[in-house]
């Protein structure tokens, strides 16, 4: 297992070190999305609005921070893959090295993680400056690098799967955009019918926003939502080792 972990480092280097030189480029252009959300539905809309015994603002920025964790830690994992597999053609020199399944799906996982918590603190240090009034505990950054390495490890598992850069555009439209605004990242999802909250409860993202806000907010703590969480990384991670198994062969 030390061995693995060591080839897993060593794959996770060689992204790394190219995020050194472009983190700040990287981290304001995934920072935009996220800051208009936070400015136009929390800070302009929500200032004089109360939703749940809370301030609008308050209650919308913990789920712009699962939103912020879910997409740049998809895309930093993802976008990175598809370069090393389609442009660089550095992937299937790495399938043929003497590394582990294991340590492949890892090393390729931990460039998204990295990305994902540095742009989910600087929205966290954003909502605090315009909020205070929320949590921020040891259990809340627990929860912030699971969703962050679950969303990580589904951008490799897609990443894998699909064929080109249109497809993973496409995935983009017809699945990130809908579980950006409907995963209960600026709504409670209370507010809907019984059949759609069960729809959405099948959704990654929604689980996170729900654990990531009751912390925030002193609720009690959806410890069904973080099991399912866990649940979602092993199954992205055993199903990433399946389909890199196969392609492989």
């Amino acid at each position: 297992m030390l061995a693995a972990l060591k080839d897993a480092y060593s794959v996770f280097w060689v992204d790394l070190r190219n995020l050194k030189h472009r983190w700040l480029s990287l981290l304001v252009t995934s920072l935009v999305q996220p800051l208009l959300y936070l400015v136009a539905f929390g800070y302009g809309l929500g200032r004089e609005v109360r939703f749940e015994g809370f301030s609008y603002l308050t209650f919308v920025i913990p789920g712009i921070v699962a939103l912020t964790s879910f997409s740049t830690s998809f895309n930093g994992s993802a976008s990175k893959l598809q370069v090393d597999k389609f442009f660089y053609k550095s992937f299937d020199e790495l399938l043929i090295s003497p590394i582990s399944l294991f340590s492949i799906v890892v090393g390729k996982a931990l460039i998204g993680l990295v990305r994902g918590l540095l742009s989910s603190v600087a929205i966290l240090l954003v909502g605090f400056a315009l909020s205070p009034t929320f949590e921020v505990s040891l259990l809340f950054l627990l929860v912030l690098f699971l969703s962050c390495f679950v969303f990580s490890l589904f951008g490799v598992l897609i990443a894998f799967v699909l064929k080109s850069h249109q497809s993973m555009s496409t995935f983009n439209s017809v699945v990130m955009l809908p579980m950006t605004f409907l995963c209960g990242t600026f709504f409670s999802l209370n507010a809907l019918p019984e059949v759609g909250r069960a729809m959405l409860y099948v959704l990654p993202l929604t689980h996170s926003s729900q654990t990531l806000r009751a912390v925030a907010l002193g609720q009690d703590f959806p410890w069904l939502s973080f099991g399912v969480l866990v649940c979602f990384g092993a199954l992205f991670f055993f199903a990433s080792i399946l389909v890199l198994k196969k392609q492989s062969v």
